[in-house]
């Protein structure tokens, strides 16, 4: 059984492993699996730190450097190598020679892998401290510890990625860092006419996004936090696209938001009239218009179009210019920095730009053999300002002049290329030579003194020195006479010694490299040569080669004449009146199909570049930007350019105050709306740090003094860490392991019960006794029946599984994870029983067990529970005499009952007992209401008109939502009888007017929507509180004195 654990778990590792190097290729595009596994290995098989690795390494650091050898550099090894090239040896040199350099090879394999090694590790820890070394980056949100999250002065913040939402951070960063776009979002409202007689689902959409868009930008501006979170924001968007869980393109949702703001925006300009457009601040921030000619039939046609962001494609093209070249003039046309011409009779021309120009690079395409989308990842260079002069239709004249004038210089450029390659590609066979390097060839050829040996007679090898010969394996000694006997004999020895098959260092192998000297000259040289024919050829040959270099000089001087030329034939004063400044670059990272956005912002008040990366915003600079940017050296790229117009200051300048002229800043840049409700999150993060800190203070003493399981030391656990001290941590811990918490002492004593088992029989046993005694008490506790006084469900999780028929998978493993709870560190014995149940948890896998089931049963026990409180929370301050908390809470306590109950009766709580003091409370209610309005009383009948509008009338109106009752009907018609029995009374004017105010929604309450404000939140309590809470509080109601509560 455990060999087949272990091969199971084997293939299981083998498994991931190939999925995550399937993975890191198809993001990163790497295909060499060697360097993949070591890149997953250093990064602790972290995908996201394997990226990161793999994309920040320049391609010139992927050689890595041998170390030395241990004579390298030394005198030793001098003489080592000195004596390497010596033709002559001892007995078995040849053979020793071998073995020492395949052993070299092998050492220096072995030193390169290290290095290698050495390299990605040294990377993966420069990774991980790139956090301190750069200015204000954020801090993962995967911190539990909130004091980690402050932002740092006014240092932007940055957006929580909520699940593959990197493309919104992106472009919302972008347009929120522009201040006119910001001033627009923050002040934006709706005229309440529009939203009384609003009934379009598109347009309610849009204005709630709006408003989530709103309170997003006001907590970036004026938020504590290091980032924010755009959950919100981001739920509306998501129904707008096929699927909710798939990256979006950074393109495809760009168009999606300028619809949205247009849409919303023109709510605000003119309604629905469509000759308001023009007054869209949208469609004047962002949109353009182009003039579109072409002929036909001789003729020539136009058209206006209306543009957002300009498509603009990358293929065939080295810069932004040349794109919009190809992309403005479908005709022919002269690129300036390529040989390209495209041949159309279709021209666009700017007509009109907006103040923030977007340029969309296509930089994916289909591969129609590989049937997939593919990335595009050339090079393509832009500038920090471009002049849009050419481009306007304003300029055509001037522009087609230009044009002309390119196309000349480039025919005169190519012509002079032609000449010069004729002189540096010079001959008539198929290998060619630089002209003036044969000339000089053939003077030093001419040069060379002469020899009368013919070229094959009788070379001979000088004798060794010292008079040694050179001895084989068979130590005969040899002396070389021919050239044919040295080859022999060299074939020989090479047979006898084998180099290694991949040589990395030079080497000595016998015979070939021996210092040999002959009687022939080292170069080829004429037979014979006159002094006078000498003269003559080297007068020529000189000569002709001056005249050679002078015109290669030449043309090469006018070719960079001609391309400086045209780099600034642009460069005029008539082409240099509209720039444009880059705001904002949109990067993509990975392939088509995978991949992470983010964006690079210029900050135009401190004259800086900053990477806004997730939840990270880290100081940049133009050379990083360019090297993830402009493509071809990494998987990197820019995906979308933001351009503002330069002549128009006002869209980068911030809010001013009208009377001291000096910039707002922080929360007083804000409406007032806005501002309070930044404040109040500021608030709550403030206390949520304040309890995690109070949290971590009370640990202090737990962790110096530890305590034991004694009757004492569980009241002063309890006492120090309840229940109420989790909801510190309850964002980050699951409903099952809160209410693991809730029931910890009942675990705590089940496992202090088990004393004598795991002395005797180990940890696994005393958790087995634990298990079992602990699930037969509750299924007998489950056994009892509920009454006003005592509900077991409150007492324990499981208890309300057994009584609603529960999986018993599902109360076997929330059984389990009581035991598991990381709260039951008290001693040895039961952190020794939690580490146990934890093992046994781990071996659940996903086939053994319905997590979304799981979930769901919790989720209901902890709705349960939340049902009690607001129950019992309102009997209280019904008690107490607070009618109006009291109706709020029970209203809610009734509608999330009903919930419950939809699943099954013994789900919730008793419908009948909700219903019957919701119903007093209201009547109470509007009874004190009444006797307000009759005081006619200014501020009584205020008061009177928000209870109405505020209470009695909203929780009317979710009465009759429901399945209602005959005992809810009576009640409301009581209620309404009520306030007509002043129809027919001579009251005041004034009251009557209020009157007439709110009776029609009283007797109609479904004419409308209403909302009543949920109740304040309340901190869980231990079941203990939670049952005598609810038994003394029954027993008030019922007895004749109160009872109070502890």
């Amino acid at each position: 059984m455990t060999a087949e654990l272990q091969c199971e778990n084997e293939e299981s590792a083998e498994k991931t492993q190939q999925f995550l190097i399937n993975q890191l290729r198809e993001i990163t595009g790497t295909q060499d699996i060697r360097i993949l596994q070591k890149t997953l290995k250093a990064s602790n098989w972290d995908v996201s730190q394997a990226i990161s690795l793999l994309t920040a390494q320049e391609p010139e650091t992927e050689v890595t450097a041998v170390e030395p050898s241990a004579t390298e550099g030394s005198a030793v090894g001098r003489d080592v190598e000195k004596n390497s090239n010596d033709v002559t040896h001892n007995d078995n040199d040849d053979l020793q020679a071998a073995i020492q350099l395949s052993l070299q090879e092998s050492c220096c394999a072995q030193v390169e892998e290290r290095d290698l090694n050495r390299a990605l590790e040294a990377s993966v820890a420069e990774s991980k401290a790139c956090v301190k070394r750069k200015r204000c980056e954020a801090w993962g949100d995967n911190s539990l510890n909130p004091t980690d999250w402050i932002r740092q002065n006014d240092w932007p913040v940055g957006m929580k990625n909520v699940g593959n939402t990197c493309w919104f951070s992106a472009v919302i960063q972008s347009l929120f860092h522009l201040p006119q776009f910001r001033k627009l979002v923050l002040n934006y409202s709706v005229p309440q006419s529009i939203l009384e007689n609003c009934k379009n689902q598109r347009v309610k959409r849009n204005i709630a996004f709006m408003q989530e868009l709103r309170c997003l930008f006001a907590l970036m501006v004026g938020t504590n936090r290091k980032f924010v979170d755009p959950s919100a924001a981001v739920e509306l968007l998501k129904d707008a696209f096929r699927t909710t869980e798939a990256q979006q393109d950074v393109s495809e949702f760009t168009h999606k938001l300028l619809d949205w703001l247009e849409d919303a925006f023109q709510l605000t300009a003119d309604g629905n009239n469509p000759a308001g457009k023009q007054e869209n601040p949208m469609v004047q921030l962002f949109y353009g218009t182009f003039l579109a000619e072409r002929i036909h039939n001789g003729k020539t046609l136009s058209n206006i179009e209306r543009f957002g962001q300009y498509p603009l494609q990358v293929n065939g093209f080295d810069s932004l210019h040349e794109c919009l070249e190809g992309a403005m003039v479908e005709g022919e046309i002269e690129a300036l920095h390529s040989d390209q011409t495209i041949h159309s009779s279709q021209e666009r021309w700017f007509s009109k730009l907006p103040p923030v120009l977007t340029f969309e690079l296509s930089r994916f395409e289909f591969n129609q053999s590989l049937g997939r989308p593919e990335k595009i990842h050339k090079k393509l260079e832009f500038p920090q300002v471009i002049y849009m002069d050419r481009y306007l239709h304003k300029n055509m004249e001037l522009t087609h002049t230009k044009r002309k004038e390119v196309k000349t210089l480039k025919e005169q450029m190519i012509f002079l290329q032609k000449r010069l390659e004729s002189y540096l590609s010079y001959g008539s066979g198929p290998t060619k030579y630089p002209l003036a390097d044969m000339l000089q060839y053939v003077l030093e050829f001419a040069s060379t003194q002469p020899t009368n040996l013919p070229p094959t007679q009788n070379i001979r090898i000088a004798a060794p020195p010292q008079n040694e010969t050179i001895t084989l394996a068979t130590e005969t000694p040899l002396e070389l006479t021919s050239l044919a006997e040295t080859e022999t004999l060299t074939s020989q020895v090479d047979n006898q010694v084998t180099s290694p098959a991949c040589q990395r260092i030079p080497g000595f192998k016998p015979f070939t490299h021996c210092n040999t000297t002959t009687d022939a000259p080292p170069y080829p040289a004429p037979h014979s040569v006159t002094e006078e024919e000498l003269i003559f050829i080297k007068s020529c040959l000189q000569r002709w080669r001056r005249e050679v270099e002078q015109n290669i000089q030449e043309l090469k001087d006018n070719i960079e004449t001609i391309k400086n030329t045209l780099e600034n034939i642009y460069s005029d004063d008539q082409f240099c009146q509209v720039p444009y400044r880059l705001h904002a670059i949109l990067v993509h990272e990975g392939q088509a199909s995978a991949g992470h956005y983010w964006a690079y912002i210029f900050d135009h008040e401190a004259k800086r570049w900053l990477k806004y990366n997730d939840i990270s915003v880290t100081e940049s600079s133009w050379d990083e930007l360019e090297r993830d940017s402009f493509g071809g050296m990494k998987n990197a790229s820019a995906y979308c350019l933001m351009y503002i117009d330069d002549n128009l200051p006002n869209l980068i300048a911030e809010e001013t105050d009208v009377e001291t002229g000096q910039v707002l800043k922080g929360l007083d840049s804000l409406p007032a709306v806005l501002r309070r409700y930044v404040w109040e999150d500021n608030h709550w993060f403030q206390q949520e740090v304040e309890e995690w800190n109070e949290e971590q203070f009370r640990k202090v003493p737990q962790k110096e003094h530890p305590v034991s399981m004694t009757a004492e030391s569980q009241e002063t656990t309890q006492s120090v860490n309840t229940s109420e001290d989790l909801t510190v941590q309850q964002t980050h811990r699951s409903l099952s392991e809160e209410h693991a918490g809730i029931s910890k002492e009942q675990t705590a004593q089940a496992i202090a019960n088990t004393a004598e088992c795991y002395e005797k029989n180990g940890v696994e046993a005393a958790l087995t006794e634990a298990f079992h005694e602990e699930y037969s008490r509750l299924y007998l506790l489950a056994q009892e029946h509920a009454t006003p006084q005592n509900d077991p469900r409150l007492q324990h999780v499981l208890v309300y599984l057994f009584q609603n028929n529960a999986p018993k998978r599902i109360i076997e493993r929330t059984l389990l994870e009581q035991f598991a709870d990381r709260n039951l560190s008290y001693d040895e014995r039961s952190i020794s029983i939690m580490k146990e149940a934890r093992a046994k948890l781990r071996l659940i896998g996903p086939e053994d067990m319905d997590m979304d089931e799981y979930r769901k049963w919790h989720e209901d026990y902890s709705l349960f529970r939340k049902v009690f409180v607001y129950l019992l929370t309102g009997l209280e301050q019904y008690q107490n005499g607070k009618i109006s908390e009291a109706v709020t809470y029970l209203v809610y306590a009734y509608q999330n009952n009903t919930t419950l109950l939809m699943n099954g009766s013994t789900r919730g709580v008793e419908e009948k007992l909700i219903a019957l003091y919701r119903r007093r409370c209201l009547k109470e209610l509007n009874e004190n209401a009444a006797r307000l309005f009759d005081c006619g009383e200014e501020t009584d009948v205020a008061e009177c008109m928000r209870i109405m509008n505020d209470i009695v009338i909203p929780c009317m109106h979710l009465m009759i939502t429901n399945d209602i009752c005959k005992e809810d009907l009576d009640a409301i018609e009581t209620l309404r009888n009520r306030w007509c029995s002043y129809l027919g009374q001579d009251i005041d004017a004034a009251l009557q007017e209020k009157l007439g105010e709110f009776l029609p929604r009283l007797l109609d309450c479904s004419a409308e929507i209403i909302v009543l404000k949920e109740p304040p939140k309340i901190r869980p309590h231990s079941s203990h509180d939670l049952c005598s809470r609810f038994a003394a509080v029954m027993e008030s109601i019922h007895g004749v004195t109160p009872v109070t509560v502890k």
